[in-house]
């Protein structure tokens, strides 16, 4: 019965240093660009986009379909950035614990 209450324990540590790490990571940004840098975006560790800047050249009223290419493209982008910043992230935290699927 020992072994079970040190993982329990174990158990409410990790679970209180995730919540802090998800905090800490809903502060920290990525950033991309596209097209040059013409267009910017910005997105947050919870995958939040947080910005998007667009360069007025690439402002063509008779060519949206590029605009709306190099946004999307952006976006995408930035939320893989944000999706490895995370993921890198809890791979640190987990990689101590030794438990199965975890790491």
């Amino acid at each position: 019965m020992k072994g079970m209450g040190n993982m329990m324990k174990q158990a409410q540590k990790l679970q209180s240093k995730m919540m802090k790490m998800q905090e800490e990571l809903a502060e920290k940004v990525v950033d991309t660009t596209s097209g040059g840098g013409m267009v910017k975006v910005v997105a947050n560790g919870k995958q939040e986009i947080v910005s998007i800047t667009i360069e007025q050249e690439v402002v063509d009223p008779e060519d949206t379909e590029m605009l709306q290419d190099l946004i999307l493209a952006a976006v995408n982008d930035a939320l893989d950035k944000s999706r490895e910043m995370v993921s890198s992230q809890m791979g640190k935290l987990a990689g101590g614990l030794n438990i199965p699927g975890l790491t």
